[in-house]
């Protein structure tokens, strides 16, 4: 019998230590929600990093740690401090991130860096091969692991493997830039079936093959020797009942009126504190929205939730110093004893929080310069069902969404004045047409949501396998 084998970076249980035990939290992200709907495999083990550096653990913590999580189906790949120091905020988060989302004059081309990427692949993979079966199906997921689907077929050549990338893919002009792009490519090449979450991304990672590996490709498959490769776009849903029938809940609804307190209309910006996501040119285009049109003065307001994120990082931490900056200044240039341009939250949420603040704000501004797909554009239409007045979503086109959400007023987030333009057009849209666009957008992410996302995948990786074995 098949077992869906996950692995990823991280494991979806996070790990602390709390008057010198341990405590585990359930993680509610996007892939751990997707898979844990899936009706087949029943069976699931998920290989990742518990959270916790071995250098701070006896032996025995790391056995209780392993015996509690084979509890939860899970199984912990441990990871020293330098590991995570070098792999995870070096290569991944210093070179990989910033390369793949056009910030080249953010990445370091570091060996050191490299070098540890390679080897906590490695380990990934030493540890995984120990528990696969051949009829196990194996899932990796993100950027952190691109070189591990390649080690795995070199030690089981007949494994199923998908691979999943949740961050864009780049250009070729790029890409090779990266010292260590064969490597890269032919990591991800290892998997029978690569998946992203839009077409665009197919189209450079294919052109990259051709060009970087000279593989060629007929429409979006590959064939290297015997085997038969394909690529194709998933692009991942959400919960979409979940934020759907938020205004049900109680504490959501408690939370809703103590928000409703005035006339003022709500601009709700929630993200990671990234330089990715274009917060800083977000602020600009609504001071310079202040600017031009004063009479909105009084009558709107930014709620800007930035939820903490890669602290260690130095371009995070002057990110989060311009932010602050300029939200002081629009503050001190624009406000008043009874209205405050920006309310600026610096932490994360819980989720009845965040749904009450889908569900009465009039405006979600979502404008990253560039972004893998961007969940919580969804999160916010799906909260507008059976809402009166209806929310009116603006959303970069650098934003993997932007394909689904053709309805949102899509904008081009370095253009200042385009985005100046769509906030007083959404502030000035009828009721009937916030409806017409939102119905047409709810009904396409009501259904393809993070359920049908991972069944699709893990049903296309089967069919490419069994056309496999056709073929051989």
């Amino acid at each position: 019998m098949s077992r869906l084998i996950i692995i990823s970076n991280r494991l979806p249980v996070s790990i602390s230590k709390h008057k010198g035990n341990y405590v585990y939290n359930e993680s509610i992200g996007g892939v751990a929600t997707g898979i844990s709907s899936l009706s087949e495999p029943k069976e699931r083990l998920w290989f990742g990093w518990p959270g916790v550096p071995n250098d701070r653990l006896k032996s025995e913590d790391q056995v209780h740690i392993s015996s509690e999580l084979k509890n939860r189906g899970c199984h912990p790949v441990f990871l020293s401090n330098k590991h995570i120091q070098d792999f995870y905020s070096g290569f991944s988060n210093k070179t990989i991130w910033p390369l793949f989302h056009y910030f080249p004059q953010f990445t370091v081309f570091e060996e050191n860096y490299w070098n540890s990427y390679k080897a906590v692949n490695q380990l990934f993979c030493d540890e995984i091969v120990k528990h696969i079966t051949k009829d196990d199906v194996i899932w990796v997921h993100d950027y952190q692991l691109m070189l591990l689907p390649q080690m795995i077929r070199q030690k089981l050549p007949q494994a199923q493997i998908g691979f999943f990338l949740h961050i864009p893919f780049p250009s070729f002009e790029l890409l090779r830039n990266l010292p260590w792009r064969d490597e890269i490519l032919n990591g991800i090449l290892g998997a029978d079936l690569i998946g992203f979450h839009e077409y665009d991304y197919v189209r450079h990672f294919l052109s990259s093959v051709y060009r970087i590996c000279g593989l060629e490709h007929q429409l979006t498959k590959l064939v290297i020797g015997n085997r038969h490769i394909q690529v194709d776009a998933f692009p991942m849903g959400i919960n979409y009942e979940k934020y759907a029938n938020s205004r049900t809940n109680p504490v959501i609804q408690k939370e809703i009126e103590q928000l409703k307190h005035n006339e003022v209309k709500i601009i709700l910006s929630v993200d990671r504190l990234d330089y990715t996501k274009g917060i800083i040119k977000r602020l600009e285009a609504y001071d310079l929205l202040l600017t031009k049109y004063p009479k909105y003065r009084g009558k709107i307001s930014l709620v800007m939730v930035a939820v903490p994120s890669r602290t260690e990082v130095d371009q995070y931490a002057i990110l989060r110093e311009n932010i602050e900056k300029l939200v002081g200044r629009i503050n001190g240039v624009y406000g008043t004893l009874n209205w405050t341009p920006v309310s600026y939250i610096y932490r994360s949420l819980p989720f009845e929080q965040i749904s009450a603040m889908y569900n009465v704000a009039d405006i979600a501004l979502i404008t990253p310069l560039r972004d893998g797909m961007n969940l919580v554009a969804k999160e916010f239409v799906a909260t507008q069902n059976n809402k009166i007045p209806q929310g009116i979503l603006i959303l970069s086109e650098m934003a993997g969404a932007a394909c689904e959400l053709s309805e949102a007023i899509v904008i081009n987030p370095h253009d200042k004045e385009q985005v100046v333009g769509a906030i007083r057009d959404a502030i000035e849209m009828p009721q009937k047409e916030r409806l017409r666009r939102n119905l047409l957008m709810q009904s396409r992410i009501s259904r393809y949501t993070v359920s049908r996302w991972a069944s699709d995948f893990i049903h296309r990786l089967k069919e490419v396998k069994s056309a496999q074995n056709i073929l051989a």
